[in-house]
């Protein structure tokens, strides 16, 4: 059964960081890309960024790059999305994707990911 699990989701000022994590089971990690998106209330499900299994390389949304950096760990089937800097409009539901993309397609859409994670929230006060 393939899993993504999500943590490390919260409440945190502006210009505060947190680190949220994705655990993935049940495929080979190195075969799939995995992407973090967030979707704020009455807004559309957008890609933050994402990370090759097989390589690592990593790709960000504009608006994220240089406060947001993904690193992994291939070991323990473990994505992270460490989030500096953060703003008010970061505050969304995060969630964890994985899908069988090409490390140079960059994020990819939604429908390019075959399995989800439940989300956590991440709120950042002013």
């Amino acid at each position: 059964e393939v899993q993504l699990v999500e943590s490390g989701g919260g409440l945190v000022q502006t210009g505060g960081s947190l680190r949220l994590a994705c655990t993935a089971s049940g495929f080979t990690f190195d075969d799939y890309a995995i992407g973090w998106f967030r979707q704020a209330p009455g807004k559309e499900r957008e890609g933050v960024g994402c990370r090759c299994g097989a390589d690592g390389s990593t790709h960000y949304l504009d608006s994220v790059k240089g406060r947001f950096t993904i690193s992994g760990d291939n070991a323990k089937n473990t994505v992270y999305l460490q989030m500096n800097s953060l703003k008010p409009e970061d505050t969304a539901v995060y969630v964890c994707a994985a899908g069988p993309l090409g490390c140079e397609e960059g994020i990819g859409e939604v429908g390019e990911y075959d399995y989800w994670g439940q989300g956590t929230q991440v709120t950042v006060s002013s």
